[in-house]
């Protein structure tokens, strides 16, 4: 079973930036599509970035395109989300998402979540 644990939520000020990780239990991941997803204060989860197995294909949702950066070093089993120029309808527990196949609504493991919070 693939666990995967994120990291680098917090609270900060509109414009700011974070670097959200997420760590894989095992190097089967190094072969699937990791994602990230969030869900903010009384709305549904949504999807917010992928990138597939080798680093070469990325997409991203919107509302973050140009904002966020999506990469993967598959030597640490992780996965990142740079968030650049965030605002506060940013502000969501962000989860990592991982599986062989994407699909829209989410792949086979989910880590627990970190919150980021953006203040205005």
């Amino acid at each position: 079973q693939v666990q995967l644990v994120e990291s680098g939520g917090g609270l900060v000020q509109a414009g700011g930036s974070l670097r959200l990780s997420c760590a894989a239990s095992e190097r089967t991941v190094s072969t699937y599509v990791m994602g990230w997803f969030r869900q903010a204060p009384g709305k549904e989860r949504e999807f917010v970035a992928r990138i597939n197995w080798s680093g070469g294909s990325t997409y991203y949702a919107d509302s973050v395109k140009g904002r966020f950066t999506i990469s993967r070093d598959n030597a640490k089993n992780t996965v990142y989300l740079q968030m650049n120029s965030l605002k506060p309808e940013d502000t969501a527990v962000y989860y990592c998402n991982s599986g062989p196949v994407f699909t829209t609504g989410g792949m086979n493991y989910w880590g627990t979540g970190t919150l980021v919070t953006v203040s205005s």
